[in-house]
């Protein structure tokens, strides 16, 4: 589905999105046009390696298809990276086995450790932007 969103969000409705709200996004059209030409270039191993990291995974769908990617090779490069991303899980839950409630509850602490940082981050970003946007004024 989202290679298909991207399929129907190709360069010139971003180039329409980028003219009206790149300077809130931050965006010039020549990033697009830069990530579009890096894409086609490397495309096929983005999917790949897309495929085998958190939160990736379901997006690099969508510049596959925007990139107009063929899909027997967005599928067959999609597939690869999947087997291996479950084939890796599977032997991680097979190995934990009896102790997933322990191991459960430190990736807890941790993730809320993590949580934390994020949150933090967001507000010294958004800090920092304040402040730039505030001296240039």
């Amino acid at each position: 589905m989202l290679y298909g969103l991207g399929l129907l969000l190709d360069v010139e409705r971003l180039e329409q999105i980028i003219g009206k709200h790149g300077n809130w996004l931050r965006l010039k059209k020549a990033d697009l046009y830069k990530a579009d030409r890096w894409f086609d270039r490397f495309g096929v191993f983005a999917v790949f390696i897309g495929r085998l990291i958190p939160l990736v995974r379901s997006l690099i769908s969508i510049p596959a298809g925007m990139s107009n990617m063929k899909f027997v090779l967005f599928l067959a490069f999609t597939t690869a990276g999947t087997l291996i991303w479950n084939t890796v899980l599977v032997y991680i839950g097979r190995a934990v086995g009896e102790n997933r409630e322990e191991i459960l509850e430190q990736l807890g602490i941790y993730s809320n450790i993590v949580y934390a940082l994020l949150i933090i981050g967001a507000i010294v970003g958004f800090w920092l932007f304040k402040k730039r946007r505030g001296a240039g004024q």
